[in-house]
């Protein structure tokens, strides 16, 4: 979602042009098909906006606007002939704008800004600036047929959710891209309680330190495992290096827990119907945004009685879909061209422009096992068999249960002074601009772990059929520990056989196919956390979120399960502490974690099967 590396993604759509723009800067057209201009769109509290509008040059009939808000600046983006020539060759007006304290809108810039309360004294929110926007540009873009379609990725993406809330009239269709949902619950800076340390310190501190121009941030090291390691506490953050200067890092601190602060910026929490068309859109390895677009889906599709709701989910990364160069071989044959001109495209047309409906499916997912695109027409599937997998003795992984002689647990020590890496060494800065693996990680082979005495391992035997998985992957652990908290991060893993004719690099490649962590102390709330007692097996609940896979024949499924993935998610003390953001070096403790698999107290993984084709 994020500036430098990514911004040619993330940077909102372009943007449409009228000629007749009074006061408009006129500026040297960037494409062949359109002019644009440089305007300050008023809001209704004063402030103005900067957006640019470009104008398709040669059409004769009134064209629909594609809007797009960001907060990485929208000078240098060029896309027209780029990820949206397909809506370009359907003829559109494209219009981008700096949201609302960032680069040259005026203003002041607020990360997430919720919804206004009731008593909010806030005049504006996220949802009336799209508003006020829409309304001027209807009012003042030439050539135009008064509707308009939003859309974005990330951050932008959380900005044309926002647009569909208390909609302008004019606005007809929103596809929000890997939305920015709720980043406590499982985007970008927690997931279920888990601080993601590199991201929450590397995003924050880019956009805060300075208003519109990042300052270089910190870190002298290139592993930035070693920095973060260096780091000690997360005290030392504020002490050390943002010094009251970073609001939101602020905000990290003092809400640790699922708050009002949080749950005010939950974005899925506003979204009590469907108002317009909508088409979300995520990956499924999208390593920041990925829980926002399953949420966002979730969340309308309780009140579409219209039938207005529709998901897409693909084998991409953040942003994958709008940008073939960012393509992971091992699950992505190449589907972004095939998505932005036989999904995207049509879909639009069909709203905003007076073509014939686009028999969009309810959910069209990828499933990156078999290679192939599915559709169901509901998500999660209402057919299918509720199976378990469960966690043996001896590394053995089964959809029987443990019988009673097994030994009944499997241990390891977990010590926060030697952290599992959460992908191979040396860790990048998340954008780097000499070369980042961060937009890779989740597809990166696991064999990277391999015999590390920290984290546990159990496999299927080869699969005598191919088995498809198509829903929600659920962790059911009993577990104990000898501290008072502890984080648990599962894995589940396609196991591809020891040799693959026609693609031997692929030999034994242990490929995530859904991972998730959360944090042992919110084993009964997220809002009102408590430590864990002592070498009592407990039931903990970790939520692997949803995946459509098929477990080809001769593949196997493993299950990994550990306490550490560093420095993406910041070390648990695994003492108790009532603020991990004030925890002290002392505090920080090896601990022996324990995973039962007795018929009583049976950890397992919860998937829904359905039939292979």
């Amino acid at each position: 979602m994020r500036r430098n590396a990514a911004r040619g993604v993330l940077i909102a759509l372009v943007g449409a042009a009228s000629s007749s723009l009074a006061g408009a800067q006129l500026v040297p057209a960037d494409e062949t098909t359109h002019n644009c201009r440089f305007v300050m769109v008023p809001m209704r509290d004063g402030v103005k906006l900067n957006t640019k509008v470009c104008e398709a040059k040669n059409s004769a009939a009134p064209l629909p606007i594609i809007l797009g808000r960001t907060p990485y600046g929208i000078n240098e983006w060029r896309a027209i002939h780029g990820e949206y020539r397909f809506l370009a060759a359907d003829g559109y007006q494209f219009v981008y704008q700096d949201s609302r304290g960032r680069h040259k809108s005026e203003g002041t810039f607020l990360m997430n800004a919720p919804l206004r309360a009731p008593n909010d004294a806030r005049t504006w929110d996220e949802s009336t600036d799209a508003y006020d926007t829409v309304d001027w540009l209807v009012k003042h873009v030439a050539n135009n047929n008064g509707r308009v379609g939003v859309l974005g990725v990330s951050y932008p993406g959380f900005l044309t959710t926002m647009a569909g809330i208390n909609p302008h009239p004019a606005v007809k269709v929103i596809s929000p891209q890997a939305p920015m949902t709720d980043t406590w619950l499982g985007d970008d800076f927690f997931h279920q309680g888990a601080f993601r340390l590199s991201y929450g310190f590397e995003y924050a501190g880019d956009m805060e330190l300075s208003a519109n121009s990042s300052v270089p941030l910190p870190i002298g090291n290139w592993d930035t495992y070693d920095f973060y390691l260096n780091l000690g506490s997360l005290a030392n953050v504020e002490a050390k290096y943002f010094k009251g200067k970073v609001p939101t890092w602020t905000a990290f601190a003092a809400h640790p827990t699922y708050d009002a602060y949080w749950q005010a910026r939950a974005v899925q929490r506003q979204l009590v119907k469907v108002t317009i068309p909508t088409l979300t859109v995520g990956g499924w390895w999208d390593q920041e945004d990925r829980w926002g677009a399953l949420a966002t889906y979730k969340a309308l599709e309780r009140s579409d009685a219209g039938n207005k709701n529709f998901l897409v989910m693909g084998p991409w990364n953040h942003g994958g879909w709008r940008n073939a160069a960012k393509r992971m071989e091992v699950v992505d044959p190449g589907t972004s061209e095939e998505y932005l001109r036989d999904i995207e495209a049509p879909f639009f047309a069909s709203y905003l422009k007076d073509t014939k409906a686009v028999a969009q499916p309810e959910a069209k997912l990828y499933d990156a096992g078999a290679r192939t695109w599915r559709s169901y027409d509901s998500w999660p599937p209402k057919a299918g068999v509720q199976k378990s997998l469960y966690v043996r003795a001896a590394g053995l992984l089964s959809f029987d249960p443990p019988a009673a002689a097994e030994t009944a647990f499997d241990q390891y020590i977990s010590d926060p002074a030697r952290p599992v890496p959460y992908r191979a060494r040396p860790i990048e800065q998340t954008y780097d601009s000499r070369g980042s693996r961060w937009s890779d990680w989740e597809t990166e082979d696991q064999r990277f772990v391999d015999g590390r005495p920290d984290l546990l391992t159990w496999k299927t035997e080869p699969l005598a059929a191919d088995l498809t998985i198509a829903g929600d992957v659920i962790a059911k652990l009993v577990a104990a520990t000898t501290g008072r908290d502890a984080d648990w991060v599962v894995k589940l893993i396609d196991v591809f056989p020891d040799s693959v004719p026609g693609n031997w690099k692929r030999g034994g490649y242990e490929l995530m196919v859904a991972h998730e962590i959360m944090r042992g102390r919110y084993r009964k709330s997220f809002t009102n956390p408590e430590p864990i007692q002592p070498n009592v097996p407990t039931e903990f609940t970790v939520d692997l979120h949803q995946q459509s896979h098929t477990f080809r024949k001769g593949h196997r499924i493993m299950v990994q399960i550990q306490s550490t993935w560093f420095p993406a998610y910041d070390r648990n003390p695994q003492s108790w502490v009532t603020n991990i953001f004030q925890a002290k070096a002392v505090d920080f403790q090896a601990k022996t974690h324990r995973i039962w698999h007795t018929s009583s107290k049976a950890s397992r993984v919860d998937l829904t099967i359905v039939p292979s084709r």
